[in-house]
């Protein structure tokens, strides 16, 4: 298992990440600064890759890869080109893992019988499915039982979405009319700080890295992601990028806050428990507050009444927030079954 110096020397300055097949070896040349590449063969090795896995969740070079190409748009690592985030190849590597990712969810998703196209009962539904949740429950195994060195490995699993938190959301907005697009900017605002920087929810994750002994620069610790933390954050940013998927990065919003307040009051004990202070707990104590306030707002106000306004989206509601709970569950799984076999969750790095 990691300790506190080999995260430490984990984030030492170095190239963005280290590829993981031939697909993300393929994307990271890309976008190299200094490279010159053949633009076909982005797509050529991508589509390689897509032949070889039979469960894209789960592949490391893919997830990886799809992670790379949205970051261009992002702009989460810096020193890949601006120039080529709308370059065809790009668009078209993007798309032939989005066609093969999103096919997969869709098979694996279980979406409820749906409801009348009404708010209140789309909310009904929304929360007995984030009330049905099975799986452990790795937050309250955090505050009872995580170790130190568990509790760093927690930040750098979560540091891959959260250091750049509600991004992926925010990008419904101008998909977005009327009574929808006042609820998601309502809890975005909220995300972002409502105008106070310091209170912006990505800078207060940033300061808890930082109390803890961490690198809170964004991308520092891709390299110990699995592809099960990946998916997680490729999950949303597919659903936030692409425009026919607005029902699903809708709902996906709404069982990500529905299922946020309490897991946050756990981790914040947890971190308490071991001795840490209000400068790496803050940022799970607002989320048991805000979130609170938030999951009303994303089951009736956003959900609700956009499959009021939109009941042609209804299916693709409760799908992304049935995906958000697969997707998520898996990481939870994933952190579970490693701390309870006394196993490090974090990627093995291979000897360079």
């Amino acid at each position: 298992m990691l300790n506190r110096s080999d995260l430490s020397a984990a984030a030492s300055p170095r190239a963005v990440c280290a590829a993981r097949g031939p697909a993300s070896a393929a994307v990271l040349a890309y976008f190299a600064p200094d490279a010159d590449p053949e633009r076909v063969a982005l797509l050529q090795h991508t589509l390689e890759a897509l032949g070889e896995t039979d469960a894209v969740s789960e592949d490391e070079d893919l997830q990886l890869a799809l992670f790379l190409l949205y970051a261009s748009s992002y702009g989460t690592i810096p020193v890949f080109p601006a120039e080529r985030e709308w370059d065809p190849e790009v668009i078209a590597a993007r798309a032939a893992i989005e066609r093969v990712f999103e096919a997969e969810l869709r098979q694996r998703v279980r979406v409820p019988d749906l409801p009348a196209a009404e708010a209140a009962e789309v909310a009904r539904v929304l929360f007995a499915m984030t009330n049905d949740v099975s799986g452990p429950n790795t937050a309250l195994y955090f505050a009872r039982q995580a170790t130190l060195e568990q509790a760093e490995e927690f930040l750098v699993q979560r540091s891959i979405y959260t250091l750049r938190e509600a991004d992926p959301h925010s990008l419904a907005i101008p998909r977005l009319v009327g009574r929808p697009k006042a609820a998601l900017v309502e809890i975005q605002a909220d995300e972002y700080g409502g105008g106070r920087a310091e209170r912006v929810h990505a800078t207060m994750f940033a300061r808890t890295m930082r109390g803890a002994g961490l690198d809170s620069s964004y991308g520092a610790y891709i390299d110990d992601a699995p592809a099960v933390t990946l998916a997680s954050h490729n999950t949303m940013s597919m659903f936030g990028f692409n425009r026919r998927l607005v029902g699903a990065i809708v709902g996906h919003l709404a069982a990500f806050e529905m299922t946020s307040s309490i897991p946050n009051r756990f981790y914040g004990d947890g971190f308490r428990r071991l001795g840490f202070g209000e400068d790496v707990t803050a940022y799970f104590d607002e989320h048991v507050e805000a979130d609170a306030v938030h999951e009303q707002i994303a089951a009736h106000d956003l959900a609700g009444s956009l499959a009021e306004d939109r009941p042609e989206l209804l299916e693709d509601i409760l799908f992304g927030a049935a995906a958000c709970l697969m997707v998520d569950g898996a990481i939870s799984q994933h952190l579970h079954d490693s701390w309870s076999a006394g196993q490090s969750s974090l990627r093995e790095r291979k000897a360079a």
